[in-house]
């Protein structure tokens, strides 16, 4: 770890991206073999957040005349209605957040919308699939834009060891605006 895991704030939030069929399902192109893995340390911070959880879905409704359709053809898997089945909350995530998921058709997630949940400057943890899109695009764009963002790297799931283990590295470039963590780390210090 790059630095200690940062004091306790009073409403801090978990940002759990994309824990999504699409992403978790064995037989899915973009499947994460280590999603189950992840998933229960990702339910102890949900517990540990209580009503401060948000859930995250990628939708693939981006605009087609850009990059995103060249994008589409090379996965055509996923060039589906955001109302497939692919893009459904897993069972273990729905009841994480009493919130509605945030729905972007982006990698990362940090925006308007999202600050406007965890405030400007706010505190977040994050968590989910994944590490080596998804998290990481939303960790270093949260952090440019003043942020403090805690990454529970045991709680992400990557594409593979090698590329977890490649955006962790890349995240943990970026102290004190991002601190890595594991999920006992951030339990303990809330």
């Amino acid at each position: 770890m790059n630095a200690p895991v940062p004091e306790p704030v009073e409403g801090a939030w978990l940002v759990v991206i994309d824990p999504q069929n699409i992403f978790a399902a064995p037989d899915s192109e973009w499947g994460s073999p280590f999603f189950a893995e992840v998933m229960p340390r990702i339910r102890a911070l949900a517990d540990a957040f209580g009503e401060r959880v948000l859930v995250t879905r990628w939708m693939p409704t981006a605009d087609r005349s850009t990059s995103w359709g060249e994008y589409f053809a090379a996965w055509p898997f996923a060039d589906q209605p955001p109302t497939d089945p692919l893009f459904e909350l897993v069972p273990a995530a729905r009841e994480l957040s009493q919130h509605p998921a945030l729905d972007l058709p982006t990698f990362g997630k940090w925006g308007p919308e999202l600050e406007s949940i965890v405030g400007h400057g706010g505190r977040f943890v994050l968590a989910g699939v994944s590490t080596d899109c998804c998290v990481l695009s939303t960790a270093l764009a949260a952090a440019d834009a003043g942020a403090r963002v805690t990454v529970a790297t045991d709680a992400c799931a990557g594409s593979t060891a090698e590329n977890h283990a490649a955006a962790v590295h890349v995240m943990g470039l970026y102290p004190p605006q991002i601190t890595l963590a594991t999920t006992a780390e951030v339990l303990a210090a809330r």
